[in-house]
């Protein structure tokens, strides 16, 4: 079994580790990271694995794949290598789709107040997280859960269904198909990290914790650093 997978972060080395418990031949297209990210770069090099830091193109692939898998991958994967895969190429998206396509979020999720969050694993069919769903799972929003808790409760829970929905790729499940366009956001901090004095009190204490994942910035307020929502009242 050859397997092509497009991964990042602490999920794209889970899923190499259970890609290698099975013996599949695996190639893997990544990216340079920042220290606090861990590192499928080095991953692969303890395991010996070959791996890419290029983007994903016809012309660099090591092998014609049997799957490609895309977790947590940061570039849109072209028409010709979806093509090439007969269908049998998915990804991880951390939402509950069609909600909250594209970008950041959990982190929406949490600023607009859901309840519940989750995962979706889809295929890949050339729009942007648009594809039949292969599996899905609910996890609940706990009340003091910031973007950083969140993210890893809900990456672990995924890793732990990805053979499942791997098989199901493999032995030709065809998803169910996204009943509504949802919603869409773009690649950008939410609100440029700004409070809004107009939002409610309850709308800012929830921004203040999407924004928590050090050392990215944390939310500010007429221009001071807010870490929480004391710091918030503090400046006001």
């Amino acid at each position: 079994m050859k397997v092509i997978l497009c991964g990042y972060n602490w999920i794209g080395c889970k899923v190499l580790s259970l890609l290698l418990s099975k013996g599949y031949d695996v190639f893997v297209y990544t990216h340079e990271n920042p220290s606090y990210i861990n590192s499928l770069i080095e991953y692969c090099d303890k395991k010996e694995i070959s791996y890419s830091l290029e983007k994903i193109k016809l012309n660099n692939l090591p092998f014609k794949p049997d799957i490609v898998c895309s977790i947590y991958y940061r570039y849109i994967i072209p028409k010709d290598i979806i093509e090439i895969t007969s269908g049998k190429i998915f990804n991880l998206h951390p939402s509950l789709l069609p909600e909250y396509k594209g970008c950041s979020s959990l982190t929406w999720a949490l600023i607009e107040g859901e309840n519940n969050v989750g995962y979706t694993y889809h295929y890949i069919e050339g729009g942007i997280d648009t594809g039949n769903i292969i599996l899905q799972e609910i996890i609940e929003i706990e009340e003091r859960d910031t973007q950083i808790t969140l993210y890893h409760r809900v990456m672990f829970e995924a890793s732990k269904s990805f053979m499942t929905a791997f098989n199901r790729v493999l032995n030709g499940y065809e998803g169910e198909s996204q009943k509504s366009m949802g919603k869409y956001y773009k690649r950008g901090c939410p609100h440029n990290g700004d409070i809004n004095i107009n939002w409610s009190e309850l709308k800012i204490e929830r921004f203040i914790r999407a924004m928590n994942y050090p050392p990215l910035p944390y939310a500010t307020f007429k221009g001071k650093e807010v870490k929480t929502f004391t710091d918030f009242k503090n400046i006001t």
